[in-house]
């Protein structure tokens, strides 16, 4: 049986629909997506699961051997858990799922932005991410007991996402993520790698909080859609709703070390 094919995705700005006819960029810029995604499927190097096989990607063995450093630095930051942003308030294209401060988020790095302060306080966590080859993203994704984030696609097909499982309450049988048509439920110290352009979806139905770490990389492709896809992901700095992210995210930053710094003082 040959592996289903991934869904040709957009970027968010799709959804919006525009007052009049788009500017000639913005048609321009949407046309050569929309290439770039079926050179993406056509020519990817690791076929276009939902679900991938972990061993098609041999450095997610060393990542999960860096639980243990992972999970205690997760442990300090969870320490002002309540102080954490919601994720829709680092991004605002994720109110389309969450509106409320059920899933949180503390962001080292996303798209060309770091936070020297998040990283200076995870540092194993940070180390052990430089493992992996065309790293895009790094953070902790919280969902807070009873939290649901309905089915829902990332808006490119030209990164794929890891989840290494390091707070996994039980019942493991009330939480899980679905993509696609396969279900996977995490596990401690255990890496799940999956195509968000895909549908998905993703629920927390115990009593406590659940933890992840969050990577996106970027997927491996043959030529030529490796070139045009890191060019793609290298201008996606550029685009307002990740420039308005690394806004809010600065925000917070300023908030939540300013009060460490008070709470330190008295």
């Amino acid at each position: 049986m040959t592996a289903p094919e991934a869904p040709v995705q957009r970027f968010a700005t799709d959804g919006i629909k525009p007052m009049g006819r788009p500017s000639l960029v913005t048609r321009i810029f949407m046309a050569v997506v929309a290439c770039a995604e079926r050179l993406n499927v056509r020519l990817s190097r690791v076929g276009n699961p939902p679900i991938y096989d972990k061993a098609v990607f041999p450095w997610a063995t060393a990542v999960e051997a860096d639980y243990p450093a992972i999970r205690a630095e997760l442990e300090r930051v969870l320490t002002r858990q309540d102080d954490l942003p919601g994720f829709h308030e680092i991004s605002s294209d994720v109110a389309t799922i969450s509106q409320d401060r059920g899933w949180k988020t503390f962001l080292l790095a996303g798209y060309g932005f770091k936070s020297d302060a998040n990283i200076a306080l995870c540092p194993q966590t940070w180390a052990a991410c430089q493992k992996i080859p065309g790293l895009i993203t790094v953070m902790f994704s919280i969902l807070e007991p009873g939290k649901h984030l309905p089915p829902h696609r990332g808006p490119y097909n030209g990164v794929l996402r890891l989840h290494l499982g390091l707070i996994v309450p039980e019942p493991r049988e009330a939480l899980g993520i679905r993509v696609e048509n396969e279900l996977y439920r995490w596990k401690d110290g255990e890496a799940v790698i999956f195509d968000d352009a895909f549908e998905h979806e993703a629920w927390n139905r115990t009593p406590h909080t659940r933890v992840v770490l969050f990577v996106d990389f970027r997927k491996p492709l043959r030529f030529p859609a490796n070139v045009l896809n890191w060019l793609l992901l290298n201008l996606a700095v550029f685009t307002p709703f990740i420039r308005e992210g690394m806004d809010n995210q600065k925000a917070w930053e300023k908030r939540f070390y300013a009060e460490a710094e008070a709470l330190r003082n008295r």
